[in-house]
């Protein structure tokens, strides 16, 4: 059986965004998550190590602390934690809510794509009032990629050398944020095709986007 290609001139217009350093600012919620796990596993973290390089999955991370046959263990802990304690300090990047609401106001589709879990994602973006029109958790980088491929997303906006990689597996526009951890350099040699400083200039590169796309 042949699949199907999907090719963004001839579908409706769907845009990807990460979540955590793209949507929103979640360093104070995942140190304060992450001061919960320290206190019930005696074991040292630095913290703002930890927060200054958000984007891969939390196994990744903790695995720089904890022995591999412990990470499962601790990883259950952290998320056990992290409702109580990480929803209510992240707040939202400037731009968040108003690029979300641009995909939809063209008649769009606004997907969230993101390495943390669905469930907390969806905590946070209620929290916040950020409303995409889907939500896809536990996926980094290249696996991201088949979700937006599967979803027929033109674009993906992240803040990560790993979300490029994402939107390249996808055959969808990169667009970068230099929120996060990477620099505007950084994403632009991983292939960003367009790099912001932060979502505030999104809506209106959003909407020239789609005037290109139809024209």
């Amino acid at each position: 059986m042949t699949s199907t290609v999907h090719h963004p001139d001839h579908h409706p217009l769907t845009v990807g965004f990460d979540l955590d350093m793209t949507l929103i600012d979640s360093r104070p919620g995942i140190a304060a998550a992450f001061r919960v796990l320290v206190a019930e596993t005696g074991v040292p973290i630095d913290i703002d190590l930890v927060v200054s390089r958000l984007g891969p999955p939390l196994e990744t991370e903790l695995a720089h602390w904890f022995p591999a046959a412990e990470v499962p263990a601790a990883a259950v802990l952290y998320r056990a934690a992290y409702p109580d304690h990480a929803i209510d300090p992240s707040t939202a990047l400037a731009g968040a809510r108003e690029s979300v609401a641009a995909v939809q106001a063209l008649g769009g589709r606004a997907i969230v794509v993101t390495a943390k879990n669905e469930v907390h994602a969806k905590l946070h973006l209620s929290h916040l009032g950020i409303e995409p029109d889907t939500v896809i958790g536990s996926l980094w980088a290249e696996a991201k990629g088949e979700a937006l491929r599967e979803q027929g997303a033109q674009v993906y906006v992240g803040d990560h050398t790993g979300d490029v990689r994402g939107a390249r597996v996808a055959a969808a526009l990169s667009v970068g944020v230099t929120t996060g951890p990477c620099d505007a350099a950084e994403l632009r040699t991983a292939g960003a095709d367009v790099v912001l400083e932060d979502l505030t200039g999104f809506p209106a590169w959003l909407t020239a986007f789609e005037a290109d796309r139809a024209a």
